[in-house]
């Protein structure tokens, strides 16, 4: 590492001004109207059903790894370890479960929105409950945490007040994006993963090489494994101070899949892109791509905060860095300040290019919740309940208000999320309030004919009570162990008031499941087998 000056330097500020201008340029050039027509529902929300695999794959990247991953999984890096990497890992596998069981009936239902899936399987009454839930949840967690940790980010590397760096970023992710629609936003996304990538190699590869001296970087990742074998421990021992966040083997098998089967399956911000492929074929094979990303992701995202964990800890490390190592330390308490304080001691252009992947990481993500809390409301919510008639140019143009409200919202909040260390710990906690009982109305009324309507409002509104009656009783139980005890009890609810309310007879609307709806082509399952052996590989590395 060389100890540049605080701040960036005229390469790198051209460096990250072409990356600006390439992502407004491509985003403004995609977003034309075609000639002699304006965009329809289905340009603007689905990108007229034209993606090919490889748009879905990079964008499904884009749209996940922000600065929830680059600033808050890197500060449960410097906390936690590796272990935090199960996130990342598991979810190769489940985007291989969603792909083939969960995909084809959502693209042969023709849905634009998975509240409107709810409609066609239950009813309005619990469309409606989920409507108003996900543009809650996108606003005031997930758009919110985004602008503050990115917001945060910008003000450790560059000094700039929080609220600005907010407000800079919300306009950034708002000009390329709204104007649009999906398709600026997921073709700009094939650049941004290339620039979150690099970013993400070239701090990895640069911390690792400072630890490793002039032995390189081979020698840098086992002096790091020796320097915090507790932080390269992929399942934790109940000993360990962090097991209350990933505890054990029930990692592996508990409710971590509640938080991946939801976030990856049932989550329109995520699966919109797939809905908008050529095909059900083409979108399988986008979402193998980006489980095989997802694979290397932790790499890029994690490792960074293990090495700034070791680099802090040691002072012989410290002082090589100079009086710089002082700004904005890293520590127990303000742990994810661990990604933004490496990248002050990045190269003079490769600083540059870090910022850039930050910033990718950020607006890319923002682009695509606004879009898809603009896609719930006005189809869901606007066209619904108040102009059912309104021509399709009206719907876009409310589609482009309500994300640019949206957004003001958010800004406004993002604020007062200070405070919060390890943010991405704090967005699955919550989150996993109320992902359970979804998770248990999807699994059941797409797979159990037998389920209703009744037994899914009653078991989605009871969920969260439940839920929070395990959180706040002194159990000090695992959040993860709550979504797996919460996943449970609401599929109990659900099925013994359908059971009670239908009998043996199946529901109307259930859905008639046959073997050729999930069949997969030889690629998706060569690729899908490679990607299990490489998974039990790691875990076996890193147990």
């Amino acid at each position: 590492m060389s100890t540049i000056e605080h701040g960036l330097s005229l390469v790198d500020i051209l460096v990250f001004m072409f990356y600006v201008a390439i992502i407004i340029s491509v985003g403004l050039w995609v977003s034309r109207d075609k000639k002699g027509s304006d965009k329809s529902t289905e340009d603007y929300f689905l990108a007229g059903k034209s993606l090919p695999w490889w748009t879905i794959g990079a964008s499904l990247i884009a749209a996940n790894i922000s600065a929830e991953q680059f600033i808050g999984m890197s500060g449960s890096g410097y906390s936690i370890g590796l272990a935090i990497a199960s996130y990342e890992w598991m979810a190769a596998i489940t985007l291989i479960i969603v792909g083939k069981y969960f995909l084809p009936i959502f693209i042969e239902k023709g849905i634009y929105t998975i509240p409107e899936f709810v409609e066609q399987r239950f009813n309005k009454n619990l469309k409606a409950i989920l409507a108003v839930f996900w543009i809650s949840l996108y606003i005031f967690v997930n758009l919110t945490s985004v602008l503050y940790l990115g917001g945060l980010a910008l003000e450790t590397i560059l000094k700039i007040p929080l609220i600005y760096s907010i407000i800079g970023l919300a306009i950034f992710a708002l000009v390329y994006s709204i104007y649009g629609g999906l398709s600026a936003i997921v073709w700009t996304d094939v650049i941004q993963v290339f620039f979150l990538i690099l970013g993400g190699l070239l701090t990895t590869l640069i911390a690792v090489s400072y630890i490793g001296g002039s032995e390189g970087i081979i020698a840098g990742f086992a002096k790091m494994v020796d320097a915090a074998p507790g932080h390269f421990e992929m399942i934790l021992d109940k000993s360990n101070p962090q097991f209350i966040n990933l505890p054990g083997v029930a990692v592996l098998i508990g409710g971590l899949w509640v938080a991946n089967l939801y976030y990856w399956g049932f989550n329109q911000y995520i699966i919109q892109r797939t809905l908008a492929a050529k095909s059900v074929q083409e979108a399988q094979k986008g979402i193998v791509f980006a489980a095989f990303l997802k694979l290397i992701l932790p790499f890029l995202v994690v490792v960074p905060g293990i090495a700034a964990y070791v680099i802090t800890t040691s002072p012989e490390l410290m002082a090589g860095l100079g009086d710089l190592a002082l700004n904005n330390v890293p520590d127990a308490t303000h742990a994810d300040k661990a990604y933004p304080w490496l990248t002050q001691f990045l190269p003079v252009g490769f600083k540059g290019i870090v910022f850039a992947a930050l910033a990718a990481a950020i607006v890319s993500s923002l682009a695509s919740m606004l879009n898809s809390t603009a896609t719930i409301f006005t189809m869901d919510i606007y066209r619904e309940y108040i102009s059912p008639d309104s021509s399709d140019h009206k719907l876009v143009n409310v589609g482009r208000i309500s994300a640019t409200i949206a957004l003001i919202i958010a800004c406004f909040v993002a604020p007062m999320l200070g405070g919060i260390n390890q943010a991405f710990q704090y967005i699955q906690e919550y989150t996993g309030l109320v992902s359970p009982g979804i998770l248990a109305v999807f699994l059941l009324g797409l797979f159990w004919k037998k389920t209703t309507s009744k037994g899914a409002i009653i078991g989605v509104v009871l969920s969260i009570p439940f839920a929070l009656f395990l959180k706040f009783m002194p159990f000090a139980m695992p959040f993860m162990d709550q979504m797996l005890y919460t996943l449970l009890f609401t599929l109990v609810v659900i099925a013994f008031t359908s059971l009670s309310t239908s009998a043996n007879d199946d529901d109307p609307k259930g859905i008639i499941l046959v073997s050729s709806m999930f069949a997969t082509d030889r690629s998706f399952n060569i690729a899908s087998y490679a990607i299990m052996i490489i998974l039990a590989v790691l875990y076996v590395v890193f147990w």
